[in-house]
Formats: C-alpha cells, structure tokens, sequence
C-alpha cells in the first residue's frame, strides 16, 4: 500500500462562535473576509480539518484550514460562502 495511503484518515470539524474567533482577514471579496488567520487553540486539529464559524444558528465561514504556524495561528478559505467581515477581530 502507498505511504499516502496509510496516511489518509478522517478530517475533524472545528467549530466557533463568531464573538469569540480571534481572527485577521488575509483576503478578502465584496467585504467579507474569505482567508482568514486565526488563532488555533485546539493541538489536535491540522491541515485538512475544517473550521466552521457560527453566528448562533447561522453558518457564517466554512472552509478547510490549509496552513498552521508554530506560533499558534492557522489559515482556513472559504471563497465563495463567507459571510464574515473583512476585520481584524
């Protein structure tokens, strides 16, 4: 069997309310921020994993989380559903 298939495995969902995501928009369209950084508390989540952004019941970011630095901040896109501004929060 390939190496890269032994790799493969399940992603993880990692979900959050927008009022408490620390967050910097990296790009951005119409306003709303559709690459984010983010601060990653979560040792367990990697690339590949995904990151939901809540508003109460409201799904404002869905997207996969693509890079992660040793300083604690991911990036994750969503390019085409975001509804989240284009802040630094």
């Amino acid at each position: 069997m390939p190496d890269f298939e032994r790799s493969l495995g399940n992603a993880q969902t990692l979900w959050t309310e927008l009022s408490t995501l620390e967050f910097e928009a990296v790009e951005q369209a119409a306003g709303f921020a559709t690459v984010i950084r983010f601060r990653l508390y979560n040792e367990q989540i990697r690339p590949g994993d995904v990151l939901v952004v809540l508003e109460g019941p409201e799904i404002r970011f869905h997207g996969m989380i693509t890079a992660m630095d040793d300083e604690g901040w991911a990036t994750a896109a969503d390019r085409h559903g975001s509804t989240i501004p284009a802040l630094v929060h």
